[in-house]
């Protein structure tokens, strides 16, 4: 399995042969390294419907019938677009081809611009909770800290998380640096920052923060592998 960040929340995992896009913000994200043309995903995962989060989804999805997996009220607003979706919501898991997929809590909000002075409600923000070949992997979102996280982390053995710093909209360095404390992941990325100068941060000094020494900086296109 290999697992790739590509700017803001977007994070590519292959395995099996089989290709899963988390929030593929594309168009508009200076830091992607990724094109709209030559994605082809299988899977889409979303964590809540802010633009810059849903990104590229109904382009993307239709060149490969891809399906899109997210909270039923995005979900069902993207099938009227035409795409293929399955919806779930809080504390929810299902069984996919690739693997586990469970959404929790986040505390954000939600909404799509759909018009001049019109925003769509759609339904609670996420986190999500992969299991794939062994592993588990948890993308919190966009999300406060809240005390629950720790319960996440004492649910599932979590390899990789990835988790929000940029501050402003979510969590800044130090409040992610102690949910990463209350998760206890192997391994701790932070995503959601720089994209914009509100969120600007810097994510070593973020890493230097983690008292387990878990923390690694993951530069635009670069993967692990499991």
């Amino acid at each position: 399995m290999k697992i790739s960040y590509h700017g803001h929340s977007a994070v590519k995992i292959e395995t099996n042969g089989k290709t899963i896009l988390i929030d593929p913000f594309i168009t508009g994200n200076s830091l992607s390294d990724l094109s709209v043309e030559t994605e082809s995903p299988d899977y889409i995962i979303l964590t809540h419907g802010h633009s810059d989060h849903v990104g590229d989804t109904v382009e993307l999805a239709k060149k490969k019938d891809a399906l899109v997996i997210s909270m039923v009220e995005l979900a069902t607003y993207l099938s009227w677009q035409g795409v293929k979706t399955h919806g779930m919501n809080l504390g929810g898991s299902f069984e996919f081809p690739f693997g586990k997929v469970k959404l929790t809590q986040a505390f954000h909000s939600t909404g799509l611009e759909t018009g001049e002075q019109d925003i769509l409600y759609l339904g609670m923000p996420a986190g999500v909770i992969l299991e794939i070949e062994g592993k588990t992997i948890y993308h919190a979102g966009d999300t406060a800290l809240f005390s629950d996280m720790k319960l996440i982390g004492e649910r599932h053995n979590i390899d990789l998380a990835f988790l929000p710093i940029g501050d402003n909209f979510t969590m800044g360095p130090e409040d992610a640096a102690y949910a990463a404390k209350l998760i206890n992941a192997k391994t701790v990325v932070p995503i959601h920052y720089n994209t914009f100068p509100v969120i600007k941060q810097d994510p070593h000094k973020f890493v230097e923060m983690l008292e387990q020494g878990n923390g690694k900086v993951m530069e635009v296109g670069e993967s692990i592998e499991f």
